[in-house]
């Protein structure tokens, strides 16, 4: 049997999320989780896809310049869900519900942004994944809200419970906040040298 291929370099990870982290360890083994610092309310962009590609390049880009870092490969992501609006961590309670609310029984994107960097040389990318809702009651809703406590998920839920997505389409490390398939492309033109950069 094949070996499974995993990046040989050290990784920082420029973000807190559990789920980053364990995505990431599929392909990476020496990784330091070092959440990164950035005021996210003052950015803007002309489209979820460029929103996110600025965030992540601003996360990766503020733990690379880091005493220590420099010369380190750094991670930083970002992602939203997008439908007719942006739809990010929700703030409480009602704020969950009033999202789960919105996306209720529809189609919407998920959009995640990947910046890699290390000495300078950056590379950002974005993938687009579809996610179709169950048509939930307002009792499941709560329930979900009270039971799973999403508040730390863009759009207020956690695909992998298997609980609110009735289907997808796309990458579902995208969708669960990394996406693995592309991450592993630029990695190995990272460990192979190559000056890429990736959009």
């Amino acid at each position: 049997m094949a070996r499974t291929w995993k990046f040989s370099e050290p990784v920082i990870l420029a973000s807190a999320s559990p789920r980053r982290l364990e995505l990431l360890s599929r392909v990476a083994e020496d990784i330091t989780v070092l959440p990164s610092d950035i005021d996210e309310s003052k950015v803007a962009a002309s489209s979820p896809r460029e929103l996110v590609k600025e965030l992540s390049r601003m996360k990766a880009l503020s733990v690379a310049e880091r005493d220590g870092n420099a010369d380190k490969v750094v991670i930083g992501a970002d992602t939203v869900v997008y439908l007719d609006k942006l739809y990010g961590k929700p703030r409480d309670r009602a704020d969950a519900i009033a999202i789960l609310t919105a996306l209720n029984g529809r189609e919407h994107y998920v959009f995640t942004g990947v910046t890699v960097t290390k000495k300078g040389r950056t590379r950002t990318f974005s993938v687009r994944s579809s996610v179709w809702f169950r048509t939930l009651s307002e009792r499941e809703i709560a329930d979900y809200v009270d039971g799973y406590h999403p508040y730390d998920k863009a759009g207020a839920y956690a695909i992998q419970e298997g609980v609110v997505v009735g289907s997808y389409k796309g990458s579902l490390s995208n969708i669960i906040g990394l996406p693995i398939e592309k991450l592993v492309k630029v990695l190995k033109e990272v460990q192979n040298g190559s000056d890429r950069i990736v959009r």
